[in-house]
């Protein structure tokens, strides 16, 4: 029994070793004519098809409101900011810089300048509202980006210009996303809630905003003790013309996508056409929603998980102001995403292996004749079920279990053991025949020790 399990457990080890390999191999880019293939696979998670198929249609969370200012001036940002403290928010966040890039302020370089009483003007607004929060940039100096490795060690932050970060709050807008510049695809499945730098903690966006908002909720998210959080999307926004007729009537229950949060755009807010109590006691976000509403710009637009497509997708679904409305929503509801320890994916994944290579050892020694069709059987279900297990969990419990060493285990693990089998056997005879020796020898010796 004990020579059965230590094979059991040295052919789950080699299954390791061939899973580190091939990922090895994959870094080499020698199979570079399915890397369109490949992308569109790794884009891909389990849990994609339970945010944007299995869960229910969310209820619209009113304590956050979206306001979409596109392309206008700064002067007619700082009556947006005006006409919205009117109706007394409790916190208004501006998903905007106000800066010069580069640091070049000089009315060539930074023409936004030669516009001295548009941005009196927002300055004032900023600072008559007083529950203003700007966006800052986590940014890695030169010097920090030479000494390490890490592309996400950040030491240091770009405000907007000091007329307006002096009379607002700030926290980083940063997403996490693979994407190596701004207009390059984005996909986010995650954020930072907050980070250290240069010995203060910083907060992400949404999560100031939600800190203003209930200072208690924010707290139990950093109780969480997590680095790094999964975004728990549950909807986005209408961006079309009907939106005051759906707001009037409040017949949310019957659009055909995620409904979140009521949104406005320019000309609406300008002119003041909404119900008074919209923005009372509420978390107002005021960013970039296309230069009108159903504008198909892709400048600021992420893919989300709520994508309809859930590989290989073609759209960005979601703005970024939206991911923050989710990101707040998440926090506010304590509607966090439950995630394994790393430790435990690899522990599963060994468990699996071992009783597979035992259930097929068992198959070929009693079931010779059938051991071909019955251990891709056995692969086959063991992928559907913990696939389906996957989308499950997340879909009722909201938990992601990332069982991808799991899955790959259950892949390899027959190809694994065909290939051994010829070798343990090998070893086996030899084994044995060395034995042989061994006894013969030893009956031998002992045999001229009684004749001598």
């Amino acid at each position: 029994m004990l020579k059965f399990w230590f094979r059991c457990v040295y052919v789950t080890v080699f299954v390791f070793f061939m899973m580190w390999f091939v990922s090895k191999l994959t870094d080499f880019k020698l199979f570079s004519a399915f890397d369109p293939v490949s992308q569109a696979l790794a884009e891909f998670d389990l849990t994609d098809y339970a945010f944007s198929n299995l869960r229910p249609l969310p209820t619209v969370d009113e304590r956050i409101v979206l306001v979409n200012f596109g392309h206008i001036p700064r002067g007619d940002i700082a009556q947006q900011i005006a006409i919205i403290n009117k109706y007394k928010p409790k916190v208004i966040g501006i998903d905007s810089y106000f800066n010069c890039e580069g640091g070049l302020y000089d009315t060539i370089n930074c023409p936004q300048l030669l516009d001295t009483l548009s941005n009196l003007f927002l300055s004032d607004a900023i600072k008559e509202a007083g529950n203003v929060v700007l966006v800052s940039k986590l940014l890695q100096k030169t010097a920090t980006a030479n000494n390490t490795n890490l592309i996400d060690v950040y030491d240091s932050l770009e405000y907007s210009d000091p007329m307006f970060d002096n009379y607002s709050g700030h926290a980083f807008a940063n997403l996490i996303t693979e994407a190596n510049y701004q207009e390059d695809v984005k996909l986010c499945r995650s954020f930072i809630p907050r980070m250290k730098i240069n010995g203060k903690y910083e907060n992400a966006f949404a999560v100031e905003l939600a800190r203003r908002f209930d200072s208690t909720k924010t707290n139990k998210l950093f109780a969480r003790g997590n680095e790094e959080e999964l975004v728990n999307y549950r909807g986005n926004v209408e961006l079309t013309d009907i939106r005051l007729k759906t707001l009037q009537n409040k017949n949310l229950e019957t659009t055909n996508f995620r409904l979140m949060f009521y949104a406005l755009d320019i000309d609406q807010l300008m002119s003041e056409n909404f119900a008074p109590e919209l923005f009372k006691d509420k978390i107002v976000l005021v960013g970039f929603l296309g230069d009108y509403f159903g504008d198909p710009a892709w400048e600021d637009k992420y893919f989300t998980p709520l994508n309809k497509k859930v590989a290989g997708r073609a759209n960005p679904d979601m703005f970024g102001v939206v991911v923050h409305a989710n990101i707040i929503a998440m926090i506010l509801n304590e509607d966090y995403v439950g995630e394994l320890p790393e430790w435990s994916k690899w522990a599963l994944a060994a468990v699996l292996g071992v009783l597979t290579v035992a259930l097929f050892s068992v198959i070929d020694e009693k079931l010779p004749i059938w051991y071909d069709a019955l251990s891709v059987l056995i692969q086959v279900i063991q992928i559907l079920l913990i696939s389906g297990f996957v989308v499950y969990a997340f879909a009722e419990y909201t938990i992601k279990l990332d069982l991808s060493y799991s899955i790959a285990v259950s892949a390899l693990v027959g190809p694994c053991y065909d290939f051994l089998k010829p070798v343990q056997s090998l070893l086996e005879k030899r084994l044995t025949k060395r034995r042989e020796r061994r006894l013969s020898r030893k009956k031998a010796q002992q045999t001229n020790a009684h004749n001598p």
